[in-house]
């Protein structure tokens, strides 16, 4: 490289790294109040520098300045009886953030804590999870703070039915699809669906995933966000020679995506020793009964500490957060936002662990994957490893509107295609950037171009 070409390079970089400050400046006052949604924001900005330097006409079309504001954010009373009679009030949320690529595509999450933050961020992830599938489906999320612990079916369905009379107004299998998330399950898609059903006066099967098979769901979509995180983290391995296969392997949560986590790697050779619940943890050393943690958390609704009662040999631990104190070799956080902190993380290398794969939505503090990387733990981001669920939803669209029904053979197939697709993408991104063997700029870069190059090519929208 010459010295002009050096000084060019040093300038364009200098210049993007300026943009990139002063838009988060930006959004920062602009959004002062949430917190996850400027950590999210705040991972993408960081990975950006060297593509914007390269490709100035980003910054002179204002896409990351567009990119950041959500197209529409929705804000919603849902008021339900319960079974005593008394009415109750939640607050429902839908953000539709981007449609570049297609129809906003994104879960409803059902928790406590769901708040506008919350909602942005899930959004703003799923933007890039939703271009790195190669599917075209746009980013969108939404929610309510409704808790659905306790509830009886008959407050579940008039929670579902309040909710979808509102939502339904925003909603379409051209528009937005949305699917499940934490806190709703293919019972609560069910009545949602039919809510939707009745109000539309039409039978649009293709407006929600997640649905039951008896009415237009797909087969392997429960298993597709923990069996894509395995399938992502066993292209990780490959690529240093390792695999499952005699590792140990510990998953947080025990919910649909951990349990079909936890099933694939013992499928693939692994020893998983631990899961948890948001009360506690259980540490098997012979392995965690899965049979056993289904019976607990699929067809009943215990708390994980009732798996001591099938198995008196294993620990339970109080605090879920105990769960990272145990030795691993591959730590696969399915459960929250910012469960691995960074004096997590300093345990979980202290302990040896060579590879985490996140099958939760940024369940990682920025202090945390910034330990990871500089540690050399092979780490596949969130937006990359858990995207098999979002990848099967598109499928599951696809089914609905040509009218067909895949086998699993079929679906799982086409998952494991998507998803060994983005770890090279994401690989090739990192590579070209000057970044070689970064999942995390390689999978931001590799989702941002995309919607960025169709953002540009369809105007100031």
């Amino acid at each position: 490289m010459s010295t002009i070409e050096a000084t060019l390079k040093t300038d364009n970089q200098k210049i993007a790294n300026q943009y990139l400050e002063k838009v988060y400046n930006a959004t920062e006052q602009r959004n002062p109040h949430e917190p996850e949604f400027l950590q999210a924001v705040n991972e993408i900005v960081d990975s950006l520098a060297p593509v914007l330097a390269h490709h100035p006409q980003y910054m002179e079309s204002g896409i990351l300045e567009r990119l950041l504001e959500p197209e529409k954010v929705i804000s919603f009373r849902v008021p339900w009886v319960d079974d005593q009679g008394e009415i109750q009030v939640n607050r429902g949320y839908r953000v539709q953030f981007n449609s570049a690529l297609g129809p906003y595509k994104g879960g409803l999450r059902f928790h406590p804590t769901v708040n506008q933050s919350i909602v942005k961020f899930l959004g703003f992830e799923q933007i890039f999870k939703n271009s790195l599938t190669g599917q075209p489906i746009g980013g969108g999320k939404g929610g309510s703070d409704f808790n659905p612990k306790g509830k009886s079916d008959m407050e579940m369905m008039r929670f579902c039915q309040s909710f979808m009379t509102e939502l339904y107004k925003h909603i379409g299998p051209e528009t937005d699809v949305p699917a499940g998330d934490v806190g709703v399950s293919a019972k609560e898609i069910g009545y949602m669906f039919g809510q939707y059903k009745k109000l539309r006066g039409a039978f649009e099967a293709g407006v929600l995933t997640g649905k039951g098979l008896e009415y237009g769901g797909s087969l392997a979509r429960t298993e597709a966000t923990g069996y894509g995180l395995v399938y992502f983290v066993r292209e990780m391995l490959k690529d240093k020679g390792l695999d499952f296969k005699g590792h140990t392997v510990i998953v947080s949560g025990s919910g649909n995506v951990s349990i079909y986590a936890m099933e694939k790697a013992a499928e693939y050779g692994a020893k998983v020793v631990a899961c948890s619940d948001s009360d506690g943890c259980i540490y098997d050393e012979n392995g965690i009964d899965l049979d056993t943690v289904k019976e607990l958390k699929e067809t009943g609704d215990e708390r994980i500490s009732s798996y001591i009662d099938k198995h008196p040999n294993a620990q339970y631990l109080e605090d879920c957060s105990n769960i990272w104190s145990i030795p691993c070799d591959i730590a696969l956080p399915c459960a929250t936002q910012n469960e691995i902190d960074e004096e997590t993380a300093k345990t979980l290398l202290d302990n040896g662990v060579k590879a985490v794969g996140e099958g939760a939505n940024m369940p990682s503090t920025q202090e945390a994957l910034n330990l990871f990387v500089e540690n050399n733990v092979l780490y596949g981001p969130a937006k990359a490893a858990n995207a098999g669920g979002v990848a099967v939803s598109a499928l599951e669209m696809a089914q609905n509107g040509s009218k067909l029904m895949w086998t699993f053979d079929e679906v799982d197939e086409k998952l494991k295609g998507i998803m060994k697709n983005i770890y090279q993408n994401s690989m090739q991104a990192a590579s070209d950037y000057g970044s070689p063997g970064n999942l995390v700029v390689g999978a931001n870069i590799a989702g941002f171009l995309k919607v960025a190059d169709a953002m540009k090519a369809q105007g100031v929208i």
